[in-house]
C-alpha cells in the first residue's frame, strides 16, 4: 500500500490485481503455469534480456502470478520491490547467496528463529563471520560492528521467547554508519507493523505465516523498502551496476536466489498466498485478541512459572512493542511449574494441534527444546533462555473462551 494510497490496509490488498490489467476482467490474478515465454520480435526477447525492456523471460525468474503477488506484498510493506521465494527460508538464504561474499560479516541477533541459527552456522562454515548478539540494545549490535560488517539482521519478536529487537536505534545506527540493516518481519506480519519505519532497507518474509494464514502453502519474500542507498554497497557485480542505483539489490538478488539458485514460488502457490492475504487484517485481529486472553489467564495460574508475552507489562520490552505495534501478535509461550510435566500438559488439550508452524488459523502448540530447538544443543539453548519445560503457542481464530476452557481444563487434570 502506498503512502499515497487514499485506502485502507485491506482494502489495498483486496483490489491490488485489479489495478493493473487483468485477464477477462478477473478479480484475481489468474494462474499461468506457463515456463517459457514467447516474442512476436526477437530484438523484444534480446531487450528483455538485456534488461532494456520489461518481460518475462522463464519461470524461474518470474511469472505473471507470481509478479502479482509481489506487487501485493510490496504494497504491504509500503515498499519499493518484491521479490517472492519457495519458502521464508528461501528468502533468507538469498540474502547470503547473492548479497554476501567470503570474509564479509552479518551481524545477527542471537534470539532466531531455529533455522536461520542453522542457516547462520552454515554460511559461517562458508566463509562470512556472524556475530551473535543481544538485539535488545542497539549497544550490543555497535559493539560488534567490523569494518567487514556488510549487513545486520534481527527478527521483530523472536521465535520463541518473544524478545524485541531495538528496532528504531539500530535502523537509525545502520543509516548513520551506511549499513544494510535486514528485518525478519514474519512474527508481526505487515499488518501489525512496517519496518520501513525504523528504517530497514530489506524486509523479509515469511508468506507461509500469517500472510497465507492457513497453514497450506509455502511462501517467502524480500522488500527492498527504497531507503537503502546500494551505490553504497561494495559486493554489487559490475554488470548490475549499469541499473539504476535504486534497483541493483533487487536486480543482484532475482538473478543470483532465483536465475542461479533457483529458490522459486511457484505460480499455483503464489495464488494460493495472494487470496489468504486478504484476510490476514481480520485474523490477526482475532488471534491477538485470543493471544493476549490466553496469555492473561495463564500468568495468573499459579500452576504457570512465567509466560513469554510483549502484551503482558511484566514482558521487559512491553512498553516498546506498545510504540511499535499495532497489537502484540499471535504468539506467546510458557513454561509450567516444575511438578508438571510439559508433554503430559499438551496430550491434554483437546483444540489445540501438538504441530509446528505458527500464523495459523488454528492454535498450535509445541514443546520447543524437544523439537524445533533440539538439534542446537542445550547450552545454545540456555543461552537463548529457552528452558526444557517451554512450550510454544501459536493462537488460531478459535472462540476466545473455548481456547481458555482447553488451556485451563488442562491444568485442573
Amino acid at each position: 500500500m502506498s503512502e499515497h494510497s487514499t485506502y485502507g490496509f485491506t482494502t489495498t490488498i483486496l483490489h491490488s490485481d485489479r489495478q493493473k490489467d487483468i485477464e477477462h476482467g478477473s478479480p484475481h490474478k489468474p494462474i499461468h503455469t506457463s515456463v517459457t515465454f514467447g516474442y512476436t520480435d526477437s530484438r523484444d526477447l534480446a531487450a528483455v534480456f538485456q534488461g532494456k525492456q520489461s518481460g518475462y523471460r522463464y519461470g524461474r525468474q518470474g511469472n505473471p502470478t507470481v509478479s502479482a503477488l509481489e506487487d501485493k506484498i510490496t504494497k504491504m510493506e509500503d515498499g519499493a520491490s518484491s521479490i517472492c521465494f519457495a519458502t521464508g527460508m528461501a528468502a533468507i538464504g538469498a540474502l547470503f547467496q547473492a548479497l554476501l561474499r567470503n570474509g564479509d560479516q552479518v551481524v545477527s541477533s542471537s534470539f532466531l528463529f531455529g533455522n536461520t541459527n542453522s542457516l547462520w552456522q552454515t554460511v559461517e562454515a562458508q566463509g562470512v563471520d556472524v556475530a551473535f548478539v543481544d538485539a535488545t540494545d542497539v549497544a550490543n549490535v555497535a559493539a560488534a560492528i567490523t569494518p567487514a560488517t556488510r549487513m545486520v539482521f534481527v527478527e521483530t519478536i523472536a521465535n520463541p521467547r518473544t524478545q524485541i529487537a531495538d528496532l528504531k536505534r539500530i535502523g537509525d545506527f545502520c543509516r548513520e554508519r551506511g549499513i544494510l540493516y535486514v528485518v525478519d518481519n514474519t512474527m508481526t506480519s505487515p499488518y501489525l507493523f512496517r519496518p520501513k519505519k525504523v528504517g530497514a532497507g530489506l524486509v523479509v518474509n515469511s508468506l507461509t505465516k500469517s500472510i497465507a494464514g492457513h497453514g497450506n502453502v509455502l511462501g517467502g519474500a524480500i522488500t527492498d523498502t527504497g531507503l537503502y542507498d546500494w551505490s553504497a554497497f561494495p559486493n554489487i557485480a559490475a554488470n548490475f551496476r549499469k541499473q539504476p542505483s535504486a534497483q541493483q539489490g533487487m536486480a543482484q538478488v532475482r538473478a543470483k536466489a532465483l536465475r542461479d539458485f533457483g529458490a522459486s514460488l511457484a505460480p499455483d502457490a503464489a495464488h494460493q498466498i495472494a487470496v489468504g492475504a486478504e484476510t490476514i487484517a481480520l485474523r490477526l485481529e482475532r488471534e491477538c485478541v485470543n493471544a493476549m486472553a490466553l496469555a492473561k489467564m495463564l500468568e495468573a495460574d499459579p500452576r504457570v512459572a512465567v509466560v513469554h508475552y510483549p502484551g503482558l507489562p511484566s514482558h521487559p520490552q512491553h512498553a516498546l512493542a506498545s510504540e511499535l505495534f499495532r497489537a502484540y501478535g499471535a504468539l506467546f509461550s510458557f513454561e509450567l511449574q516444575p511438578a508438571i510435566d510439559c508433554f503430559d500438559y499438551l496430550n491434554r488439550l483437546k483444540l489445540a494441534i501438538n504441530a509446528t508452524h505458527l500464523g495459523d488459523t488454528r492454535t498450535l502448540v509445541i514443546p520447543v527444546a524437544h523439537t524445533i530447538f533440539f538439534e542446537m544443543g542445550a547450552e545454545r539453548r540456555a543461552a537463548m533462555g529457552i528452558a526444557d519445560s517451554l512450550i510454544r503457542v501459536s493462537v488460531g481464530i478459535e472462540d476466545t473462551q473455548d481456547l481458555l476452557n482447553d488451556f485451563s481444563a488442562a491444568l485442573d487434570t
